[in-house]
């Protein structure tokens, strides 16, 4: 494996020991592919931050983990990446952990790492469960600061919040799909990634409040699970759907839209309305075909300058905010107005 970096930071860049990367890269045996998958990503990861060293300013290492589909995590990345050149007071060194579903032992392991090896901060994306609370709080307890993304973990321990207004979205969806809907009443699902997303429970409360003082005679049938991975979200819906009435609209918050197209037209199921969450490639290529008829976006760029701007204030290195939650506003983007980025 060609490289042109010192060991020593290629190891710090993967989070590996030294030994463990100098195997690798001398192609020896008794190596797990996963590591040598991790060195591999450190070393792209290493390259792509160059430009960035005849900066001046102090040196950054932060994680960022994300627990979300690749499809969203690809968004993610790339968003941080983009926005790494344009901050004055530091040169922040990411390193990234992008996994579809992580359970309550990995993500908190993961933490742990991070804890243990050193970090000048993370950026997480992951569910509002105990566990991840109370990792959150063993990293302040240490000095390492947290800036949750996109969905929020309840404790008073991470620094900041920065991602969508969730409650906003949910309300949006709301009064879209009520203006979509004809007098008679009808039937609306609702889908969620996974119950314990703090993000998703908010749409959720904020989108059924307002939906049911909208139309009080429509049914909300409600589904969550699959974590917005195509495989389990099609095989957890195919049962919760077995018997439903006719849907006419759907409200997605978590994701996993193909497959939860597929299962309604496999159960004979047409919606005339479908509202869904996030500019990525896969639902902008569903939206260009009038499978999607509206996306609530946010913009991912904005959300991840906020989360280093909360960092680097957390760290002295510019003038902190008074508020510790930075909001991106919804975003309403229809087959008529897709960003370039997707078209």
């Amino acid at each position: 494996m060609t490289h042109r970096f010192p060991i020593k930071e290629i190891a710090r860049q993967a989070g590996l020991g030294t030994a463990t990367v100098d195997r690798v890269l001398n192609n020896r045996a008794h190596v797990a592919a996963q590591t040598r998958r991790r060195v591999a990503a450190a070393i792209n990861e290493l390259e792509a931050q160059e430009r960035q060293l005849a900066a001046r300013g102090r040196r950054m290492f932060v994680d960022v983990v994300v627990e979300a589909p690749r499809r969203f995590s690809r968004q993610v990345r790339l968003a941080c990446e983009g926005v790494l050149a344009q901050i004055p007071e530091a040169i922040y060194r990411p390193r990234f952990l992008l996994q579809d579903i992580m359970s309550e032992e990995e993500v908190a392991a993961a933490i742990d790492r991070i804890r243990k090896r050193g970090s000048q901060g993370v950026i997480l994306k992951a569910r509002n469960i105990p566990v991840v609370q109370q990792a959150i709080e063993n990293l302040a307890a240490t000095g390492i600061p947290v800036v949750t993304l996109v969905t929020d973990v309840a404790t008073p321990a991470r620094c900041a919040y920065a991602g969508i207004d969730n409650t906003q979205a949910g309300r949006t969806a709301a009064f879209l799909l009520a203006q979509f809907r004809e007098a008679t009443p009808s039937v609306v699902l609702t889908t969620r990634s996974q119950e314990d997303f703090l993000g998703e429970t908010e749409r959720f409360e904020a989108f059924s409040q307002a939906y049911r003082a909208m139309r009080p005679a429509d049914q909300l049938l409600t589904f969550a699970g699959g974590g917005g991975v195509a495989y389990d979200t099609r095989a957890a819906l195919e049962a919760a759907l077995k018997d439903a009435p006719p849907i006419a609209g759907v409200y997605s918050m978590g994701g996993g839209n193909a497959a939860i197209l597929d299962v309604l037209g496999a159960a004979g199921q047409r919606p005339t309305h479908f509202l869904a969450h996030d500019m990525d490639l896969e639902n902008s290529a569903l939206l260009k075909d009038g499978h999607i008829s509206v996306i609530l976006h946010h913009d991912l760029t904005q959300d991840m300058r906020h989360a280093f701007a909360a960092l680097s204030a957390w760290h002295g290195l510019r003038a902190a905010s008074a508020a510790p939650v930075r909001l991106s506003d919804v975003q309403i983007i229809t087959r008529h107005n897709i960003p370039s980025d997707f078209r």
